[in-house]
Parts: structure tokens; sequence; C-alpha cells
């Protein structure tokens, strides 16, 4: 696929993804000379995910935690792994603590603090799987280079659109909508055309309106 978008072996390439082991092995073995970094889009949306978990716990430790959670982020931001390491230790501590004073008052186990205690872990396992992939994003933006895949997720959606949701009655079989994948993408690169040539020698589309996607 390199190869034929016109990448040689010794061109600099950018690897971005969402820290997945599968992703992250295939960007590591398929070019020699490129730099793996972590989508901070997918960063972002996991501290999110945490944040709303956190406002679910509606006391007195709730603007606490939060506060610690935006340093973590504030630290992942900026490429800082050491400050965002021992922001989220702290913050493991304090929700066992939290957990801990339930324990011994008698009280019930609060499920927002153990589900947050399970989010907070699976995150630190993530940032700890990805750190070599964690870069200064603010810089990179700053100084107007890639630092998330968005564009990518939008030519995505656009690509499966209502067809394939989960939801329609109707729905394609793996093969099929593999190959009917295939097909919008050369309709929205604007080389079906030329595909078409190269499948059957002497296909002629001129004069026939341009297809939709």
């Amino acid at each position: 696929m390199l190869e034929s978008q016109g990448i040689s072996p010794r061109r600099h390439v950018t690897f971005l993804w969402d820290g997945g082991d599968t992703v992250r092995e295939l960007a590591t073995s398929v070019h020699a000379r490129s730099e793996h970094i972590l989508d901070w889009f997918h960063v972002a949306m996991r501290i999110e995910q945490l944040l709303q978990v956190t406002r679910g716990l509606r006391d007195a430790g709730e603007k606490l935690l939060i506060g610690q959670l935006e340093r973590v982020k504030w630290f992942l931001w900026h490429g800082n792994l050491i400050g965002a390491d021992g922001a989220l230790g702290d913050l493991i501590d304090e929700v066992d603590i939290a957990r801990n004073e339930d324990r011994e008052a008698g009280r019930p186990p609060s499920v927002v603090l153990k589900k947050l205690a399970r989010a907070l872990d699976e995150f630190a396992t993530y940032v700890d799987n990805n750190a070599y992939a964690i870069v200064n994003y603010g810089e990179r933006y700053r100084c107007g280079e890639r630092i998330s895949t968005g564009f990518v997720e939008s030519a995505v959606n656009q690509l499966v659109a209502k067809r394939f949701v989960k939801k329609q009655q109707m729905r394609r079989p793996p093969r099929g909508a593999h190959l009917l994948l295939q097909i919008r993408a050369h309709v929205l690169n604007g080389d079906l055309a030329e595909q078409f040539r190269r499948w059957y020698p002497g296909f002629n589309v001129e004069g026939q309106a341009p297809l939709a996607a």
C-alpha cells in the first residue's frame, strides 16, 4: 500500500494510531524509517470517559479528582510522561484511600469508585504500553503537524455511511462489504474509471454522469 502511494523504504513516515496492540505491532514492522505517535484524539477520549465516571460521584471529592485528571491530561498534552505518571499514580492512590475509608466506616462500597479504580488502572496500562509514542502534542500542534487521525475517522464514516450501520435491516456479508468499500473508496478518490479500465481493457465511460458515493 505504501509503495502504491509512491512512498519508498527510505522516506520518513509518521504513523498515528489508537494504541491498540495489533495496530502498534503493524506500524513498527511495516516501515523501517517511521515515527510512531499515539493519536491524541483517543488519549483525550479516554480521559473524557474517566471524567464522566468521576462526575458520577457527586460528593466533595468529585472536584478534587476531576482536577487531578485535568493535571494528567495537561502533562500528556505536553509529552511529560514523568509528570503524567506521577499524577496518575496519586489519583489511583486517592481512589484507593476513599474506598478503604468506606470499608472502615462500614459504608456500602461505592459502585462509582470501583468503576473508576478499574478504569484508572486500565488507562495507566494504556499509557505505559504506548509511552514511547507519546509526544509533545502541544508543540506539534503549534507547528502545524498532525496529532490526531480525526480526518481519517471522518473518511471512514463517509465510506461506511448509513448502509453499514448495524441496526439496518439489510446487512452485507463480510466479503460483499469489503468489495463495496473498495468501490466507494475509488469513487471518493475519483479514480473509479481508471480502475475499471485496468480491470477491463477497452472500458469507456466518457459521456456518463459522475457516480455518486
